[in-house]
């Protein structure tokens, strides 16, 4: 008990603390009356308001004993009568609920009890008959299900009560699980209604989980990749879970084994929360991104691996701090996507759309089992509207991703064409050598001629494009724009401060500072026929051909903040990291415009960018 008050204190503050807003009931008791049955029509009533219970720490009374004049005033009514059930959290006593029902009408009245909550274990119903004799009906998932009195998810239990009459029944109620009874009473065939719009929502949930977990399993199959795999065994975790908590997965998948049903949610949540965690370290790539925050995954992978046993073996004394686990593995996955898309992560953009979607959904249950939460729509089809969401979220990232690596291999394919053309190049060469000296010899200059060629296009400190190259380009550019009426685009960047860096840091640091730059710019110029280039010192230089001002713009600022984030130290930069300014000017050339227009251009307006504070990028005017 002392280890239950510590854990409801716990779960309160975590949830002040994640702003969920719940607000605690108001306690108040309200005046015993019967339930009259004449009021359940189309809509269903709440019992608990019309309940009383007497909670039995040794869970060995019968009907008799509860139903003696001290026991029988002992029954309390519920701390919150709103709520839509009374909570035990889990608790060894078996609970007896008693509540009286009137039929002021002229005729019999049929209705059902619905305890809408799967993972009861034993349900003893007590009615009296026509003779005033108490009848039993025993019920609960570990009763077998074909001795249910209705067929259903949860647990149907018919009422008739006479013309003009009023009777009391009685329920005792033991699980190991949290101890929730969420009933309701209904009217037949509102219930069938109800039934039917409740099946085809679960059929469309896990109908959707089920494509979702073969299409990723046969993406595993084709690629090999691991993360496809995980996201099965996610999917397919999370599904069982919820098939225990719903009540189908006894129904329509393992029937009879209450064992599997004791421990099916935590158990299949702690495989869950495992696969996930991994799969969040390889899809964020934590261990790169931060060792520290990857060890911690790592650790709550353990610890959830653990727990997978400790439920199968010793539930009822490892489920209450299991349940702790279950709300701390959310959050720290949650801080982590948080923590990657802060840092320009792409796929953790998807990861926190998915668990803010499961979070909520996840915490609601789990306080609900505790008691803490009443039962309703949020705390029961909310793990899984929240878990549909989160797998459809997850899966358009690992599509994401997927399309990235199809873009890689595409730019691998490419790069290979190009080897293998070389290839073929120097065979003709050879052959050509075969044939005479002086085609050997003719071929060797040739050769020769190209490396020197290259040699006088590359920027010998960057290894990028040098002035002359880029001067060969601009001219041959601005005369194909001039011909096919298209915009040449050009961008003249320059390293704020660079000077002071220089007198700063040395100019061997110079130097490598210049290196790292112009990696940076070249690997953010993703299209075939753009060029970057070095113009003269700190300045670089880029052409897009085909490029309007605004997407040249653009790419500027996609190369300013590709630069910011090589965080380069620079402690007399205002930023205090390495910093560029970008003029940005993009022209259709025309009789009355040279290269050099465009030039001066980009350059007023990298002035501009200078004067407007550094670090950012300037389109020319006009």
């Amino acid at each position: 008990m002392p280890f239950r008050n510590l854990q409801r204190r716990f779960c309160g503050v975590l949830i002040a603390f994640i702003c969920l807003g719940v607000v605690v009931p108001t306690f108040a008791a309200t005046a015993q009356e019967p339930l009259d049955l004449t009021r359940v029509l189309a809509a269903p009533v709440s019992l608990t308001a019309h309940f009383e219970y007497l909670e039995d720490p040794g869970a060995a009374w019968t009907l008799t004993d509860v139903m003696e004049s001290a026991r029988a005033m002992e029954f309390r009514r519920p701390n919150n009568p709103s709520s839509a059930a009374i909570g035990f959290s889990y608790t060894r006593s078996a609970v007896w609920l008693r509540l009286p029902l009137a039929n002021p009408s002229n005729q019999p009245l049929q209705r059902v009890l619905e305890i809408n909550y799967a993972l009861l274990a034993h349900i003893d119903f007590y009615a009296p008959d026509a003779r005033g004799v108490y009848q039993l009906t025993q019920t609960g998932y570990a009763r077998p299900f074909a001795n249910r009195p209705l067929p259903g998810r949860f647990f149907l239990l018919p009422v008739t009560l006479p013309p003009q009459s009023q009777q009391v029944v009685y329920l005792r109620v033991e699980t190991p699980n949290s101890l929730n009874i969420p009933a309701r009473m209904w009217e037949p065939q509102a219930l069938q209604t109800h039934q039917h719009a409740d099946y085809a929502l679960q059929a469309l949930y896990f109908g959707v989980v089920l494509a979702i977990a073969f299409y990723n399993l046969m993406l595993f199959v084709v690629l090999r990749d691991k993360n496809y795999l995980l996201y099965v065994i996610f999917s397919g975790s999370v599904a069982l879970a919820l098939g225990t908590f719903s009540g189908l997965g006894t129904e329509f998948v393992w029937g009879d084994i209450p064992a599997l049903t004791t421990i099916g949610v935590n158990v299949f949540t702690a495989v869950a929360a495992a696969a996930m965690l991994e799969f969040a370290r390889r899809i964020l790539n934590t261990a790169a991104l931060s060792k520290p925050l990857d060890r911690v995954l790592q650790g709550l992978i353990v610890v959830n691996g653990i727990s997978f046993f400790a439920l199968i073996f010793w539930f009822r004394t490892f489920t209450p701090w299991f349940i702790v686990l279950s709300v701390i593995t959310p959050l720290v996955l949650l801080a982590t996507g948080i923590w990657s898309a802060l840092r320009g992560q792409r796929s953790a953009y998807f990861f926190v759309a998915a668990f803010a979607a499961i979070l909520l959904a996840v915490v609601l249950t789990h306080l609900r089992n505790l008691g803490l939460l009443p039962t309703n729509f949020l705390t029961t089809d909310g793990t899984q509207i929240g878990s549909a969401m989160e797998m459809l979220l997850l899966s358009f990232a690992l599509a994401d991703r997927y399309n990235g690596m199809r873009r890689d291999q595409l730019q691998a394919q490419e790069q290979t064409l190009k080897a293998q053309e070389e290839l073929v190049s120097t065979l003709r060469e050879a052959e050509h050598v075969l044939e005479a000296k002086v085609e050997e010899r003719t071929a060797e200059l040739r050769i020769l001629n190209r490396k020197l060629e290259a040699l006088s296009a590359t920027d010998g400190l960057t290894g990028i494009a040098n002035r002359r190259h880029f001067d060969t380009t601009l001219a041959a550019e601005w005369t194909r724009a001039a011909r096919q009426g298209h915009p040449l685009a050009l961008g003249l960047l320059d390293v704020d401060w660079f000077k002071q860096y220089n007198d700063h840091y040395g100019h061997q640091a110079g130097d490598d500072c210049l290196r790292k730059v112009a990696d940076t710019l070249a690997a953010t110029m993703a299209r075939t026929g753009d060029l970057v280039a070095r113009y003269g010192g700190e300045e670089f230089v880029f052409i897009a051909p085909a490029t309007s001002a605004q997407e040249a713009l653009g790419m500027a600022r996609k190369m300013c903040e590709a630069l910011q984030a090589l965080a380069l130290p620079h402690a007399l930069s205002d930023v205090g990291c390495v910093t560029a300014s970008v003029g940005v000017a993009s022209i259709i050339p025309d009789e009355t415009s040279t290269p050099q227009t465009l030039i001066q251009a980009a350059d007023e307006a990298l002035y501009a960018a200078k004067a407007a504070g550094r670090n950012r990028a300037v389109l020319a005017k006009g």
